[in-house]
């Protein structure tokens, strides 16, 4: 069997590592040849990191090259397509590839339909604000990330809707006793664009460093993130990722409540639950059922986020016992292992129905 895979990114790309490249070696072991088509390089990704305005010819030739691709899409069993073809352009080629019956696989992670049907620009709104439904409606199966884009899935006519969670490696991530003698470690891990949902709890975070003699650990957050708060910020490094997750003692997840926000799958917070450490986070979309079976503690406005921190700073033994039931969950409901099968299902299933 032979897959078209048409990411979004490359390997620095936070969805399309997790998402997709993160199964490639279990679908090779089930038979599967996986042919990766990232639309953007990783030098995209890393100029978007640090505010860098990408060349327009540079993204006029990956849209080019995305096209010529597709012209052969026949030649594959099924293509497996990260949330859309060809982003902020409507859904005329996922509308071809349907007519043509070559079974699609899309995924989406986030309320990816929210980008494009609550744009602030009317045009945007006008032209794109049904595009994600198109797309959903004419593939032959949609993998949503959670129940929420699940449910909009249906809403907009997908055939087939299967829930996938966002999992990682539990093997590859391990566990590391937090060493004793270090001061109280808040962290957090993401990427400079949402670092911005610490800023409503910046205060609190502020109070318990001060009175726990606490730190901050932003891995992939931008260097201004830190304003006003002791600690560091890290580059994100796929080869340092599970001794950054090692060197917390708690990881936060704040978010808003927005309808964008109610699509996310919670990938931050099962990153700490693997590496046997508590959360902290908003009882925002998902977040709630993930850190369900003691894996951590939800927190509201800013006073509820001290508490939960201060409680865990205070307690030691406690915030172990956490960290032993979140590593449990994530192994069980979030893993790689968990869920490679289903992946390998969906595609297949795929295939069947061309």
């Amino acid at each position: 069997m032979r897959v078209l895979l048409l990411t979004r990114y490359g390997r620095l790309g936070a969805t399309s590592r997790q998402r997709h490249l993160l199964f490639l070696p279990a679908l090779a072991e089930a038979g599967i040849s996986v042919t990766v088509d990232a639309l953007l390089d990783d030098a995209y990704v890393r100029g978007m990191h640090a505010g860098v305005r990408p060349r327009p010819g540079a993204i006029l030739a990956a849209y080019a090259a995305r096209i010529r691709r597709l012209l052969a899409a026949r030649d594959w069993d099924v293509l497996w397509i990260e949330k859309e073809l060809l982003p902020w352009l409507p859904a005329l080629a996922e509308g071809w590839l349907a007519r043509c019956r070559v079974p699609m696989v899309v995924d989406y992670d986030d309320a990816w339909f929210h980008r494009y049907d609550r744009h602030p620009r009317p045009l945007v709104r006008r032209l794109l604000g049904r595009k994600i439904d198109r797309v959903m409606a004419a593939a032959t199966t949609v993998v949503a990330g959670n129940r929420y884009i699940a449910d909009h899935a249906r809403r907009a006519g997908a055939s087939r809707v299967e829930i996938v969670p966002t999992v990682v490696d539990t093997d590859a991530l391990g566990t590391t006793p937090a060493p004793a003698g270090r001061p109280f470690t808040i962290g957090w891990i993401g990427t400079p664009a949402n670092a911005r949902y610490l800023d409503p709890i910046r205060p609190a975070l502020a109070r318990v460093c001060a009175e726990a003699g606490g730190r901050m650990l932003l891995v992939g957050a931008g260097p201004d993130a830190l304003e006003g708060l002791p600690g560091e910020v890290r580059a994100w490094d796929g080869a340092r990722e599970a001794a950054d997750l090692a060197a917390m003692d708690v990881g936060l997840m704040p978010l808003p409540d927005t309808p964008f926000e109610r699509g996310k799958c919670g990938y931050k917070l099962i990153q700490y639950m693997a590496a046997g450490r508590p959360s902290v986070a908003s009882p925002v979309g998902v977040n709630a059922g993930i850190l369900a079976e003691g894996a951590g503690l939800l927190a509201g406005p800013p006073e509820e986020w001290a508490t939960a921190l201060l409680a865990l700073a205070r307690d030691p033994d406690g915030r172990a016992r956490m960290g032993t039931a979140a590593r449990a969950r994530a192994v069980d409901h979030y893993s790689l292992a968990a869920w490679a099968p289903a992946t390998v299902r969906i595609l297949r299933e795929a295939k069947e129905r061309r």
